[in-house]
């Protein structure tokens, strides 16, 4: 008997099911605490929980992750340089301070309008190279042609050998600067998919498993792992997909909302007869607009290991992802004596940073440029939790936290803190780790705000329900800001929000959650069974989906019938007859697409491919003025075919 094997390495937990292909049946789960900042650990003990002599029998094995996700939200990702060609209006702070904006780019019909400034590309390189792990380039007009953006990637390419992200590899939209972000974002965390993904294959390897490997990508959508590797940056947010994916699966609704607490964030999305809703735009992700074809989503920085911190008399939850207490307890056997020993910072020093329950950690990663000051701090932080008197003692100061912000945004140091998770042992719900450093916690952050260890907790609990109703609300109603809708969950009225299609709810923490959610909104809540391991199930449920798109136009509006232009992610080409341009374009879609499948390692014998033709025909006109093609393919992971 043959199975499938799906594996999800969250923030927190990574996740591992067993499903038996015959009935398409879970048969068993495992879950381990995600190994930071290598995945490895987590991955083996998350497989060790299954039957050995069932593994020897997958012959498929699906992996989703998000891990790049989170690090876009933490603001952790890994420095990279922005190179901008043409003439970007730049009206909004761009997301680092190593960028160039120089000459070049081309217009609408993809003709060059100013020569490329290759001096001061390769200038830009020798100067930042030594300072950043990649390079994000968009050129103006890029999706009309390529060569300036390509030019460019060579130039990089041999001046710094580093990774180079061109934007018209990620999308063929026009939006010149949210390509440019995109590029930016993806650039950023190739190391991070890289790293996981190599790690998966090594593990899989090592164990002798004979099975084809899949990545799960951001459309909900699977590619074989040999293509991912050759090009990460399409299985970037493939976690929140899988949970989309795994929840209709599992809950066994086509149609259905599903709200996904991971240790790390909150996602919310919306399957419609068993297609995942597309964003029009491209995802959201951490306040930046992106044009990556993904399922749309949005994404909230909280979950289960979101910091819970106190200033004054405001409870605050947020944004960043900390190692709970209760965990942090059972890694580190002297850590309870420290927490209770540890003094309450004064007035002027508590925030974010300054916690009686908050501490610090050595992660192993090496940094490419730090100030003498936050040298001198890493110093002083052990592999051990440090509390911030730790810290003043061996440097005889206090930090500042701007230098405490800028150690976590680089991936050098990890904080300790008190969370979600946290309160829920205090409360009885989740006690799967040391409730007594849970109890310690509550009592020293509730006494600030005079209440109990259990009013504290109850009071994080039903914030945090609150706030996952709001981010839901929010998802449907469009154009509503989300701080007006949050604050009706605060008033006290027998009125509810009614959701007319069923809410799933998926992660760690969300049984406890059943219901607060049924008592805030008139909805069918539904917890599937292996609820806590969604995501690993959503990279099993997903098909291989590859969409193409081709843009026609006259190459004149004032000849239209004269030469036609055909844009596609392979560059320009041109016709003198639109029919001869319309059969190359379904041609070409239809060839790519064929040919992404085998690359990818689904079975091209059972490939459904589908073209939509949209055409803007103005009176009097004997061809389109434009036409859009979308050529979407949909094939099965074929677990017939050799490992690749």
């Amino acid at each position: 008997m043959n199975y499938s094997l799906g594996i999800d390495a969250g923030g927190t937990y990574t996740d591992a099911v067993l499903l038996r292909d015959a009935d398409d049946t879970i048969i068993q789960a495992g879950k381990a605490l995600t190994s930071y900042p290598d995945p490895l650990e987590g991955i083996k003990k998350a497989i060790d929980q299954l039957d050995p002599v069932c593994l020897k029998d997958v012959k498929v094995i699906s992996v989703s992750t998000t891990l790049s996700t989170n690090s876009i939200l933490e603001g952790t990702g890994f420095p990279v340089a922005m190179i901008l060609i043409g003439n970007y209006d730049i009206k909004k702070e761009l997301p680092t301070k190593h960028f160039l904006q120089t000459s070049g780019g081309h217009d609408h019909n993809g003709i060059e309008t100013e020569n490329l400034d290759t001096e001061s590309i390769k200038e830009f390189v020798q100067r930042v190279k030594n300072k950043v792990s990649a390079f994000a380039i968009s050129s103006y007009f890029s999706v009309r042609n390529h060569d300036h953006e390509l030019m460019t990637k060579q130039i990089v390419t041999e001046l710094s050998g580093l990774p180079a992200v061109c934007s018209f590899e990620l999308s063929q939209d026009l939006g010149a600067f949210e390509r440019a972000v995109t590029a930016f974002l993806n650039a950023q965390l190739i190391p991070v998919t890289e790293r996981f993904m190599k790690t998966v294959e090594s593990e899989i390897k090592s164990r002798g498993m004979d099975a084809k490997i899949f990545m799960l990508k951001c459309d909900g959508s699977v590619i074989g792992i040999q293509s991912a590797l050759k090009k990460p940056i399409e299985s970037i947010f493939s976690g929140p997909a899988g949970s989309l994916v795994g929840a209709s699966f599992l809950a066994k609704k086509d149609t259905c909302a599903v709200i996904d607490v991971g240790g790390t964030s909150t996602d919310i999305s919306v399957i419609h007869s068993g297609v995942p809703e597309m964003s029009d735009s491209g995802a959201v992700v951490g306040g930046w607009k992106t044009r990556v074809k993904a399922i749309r989503m949005e994404t909230s920085a909280m979950g289960g290991d979101s910091h819970v911190w106190v200033k004054g008399k405001d409870i605050n939850i947020g944004p960043r992802r900390v190692i709970p207490l209760c965990r942090a307890a059972v890694l580190y056997p002297d850590f309870l004596e420290q927490l209770r020993s540890n003094p309450i910072p004064s007035k002027m020093l508590m925030g974010i940073n300054y916690q009686p329950t908050r501490f610090y950690l050595r992660t192993g990663y090496e940094t490419l440029e730090s100030s003498k000051e936050e040298k001198e701090i890493l110093d002083s932080i052990k592999n051990h939790p440090t509390s911030i008197t730790e810290i003043f003692n061996r440097v005889k100061r206090y930090p500042s936290s701007k230098v405490l912000d800028s150690l976590i945004q680089k991936r050098l140091v990890q904080p300790i803190g008190f969370t979600l998770t946290d309160a829920l042992h205090v409360l009885g719900e989740y006690t799967e780790r040391n409730v007594e450093a849970a109890n310690i916690g509550a009592d020293r952050l509730g006494s600030l705000v005079n209440m109990d260890r259990h009013e504290f907790s109850r009071h994080i609990k039903r914030e945090f329900a609150k706030n996952m109703a709001c981010d839901l609300i929010s998802f449907f109603l469009e154009g509503v800001e989300k701080k007006e809708v949050r604050k009706i969950f605060d008033i006290q009225s027998p009125a509810k929000f009614k959701v007319e299609v069923p809410v799933v709810l998926i992660g760690g923490p969300v049984a406890s959650f059943v219901e607060d959610m049924q008592k805030i909104l008139d909805a069918e809540i539904i917890l599937p069974v292996y609820s806590k391991v969604g995501n690993a199930a959503g990279a099993l449920a997903a098909k291989g989906i590859r969409r193409f798109e081709v843009l026609i136009r006259p190459a004149s509006m004032a000849a239209p019938d004269w030469e036609f232009l055909v844009f596609s992610e392979h560059g320009k080409t041109n016709f003198f007859e639109y029919q001869e341009a319309l059969d190359y374009a379904v041609s070409l879609g239809e060839t790519t697409v064929l040919n992404y499948m085998k690359e990818a390692g689904l079975d091209s014998n059972h490939i459904k491919i589908d073209v939509k033709k949209e055409e803007i025909i103005p009176l009097g006109w004997k061809t389109p003025m434009e036409t859009k093609l979308v050529v979407v393919g949909v094939g099965n992971r074929n677990i017939e075919q050799d490992c690749c």
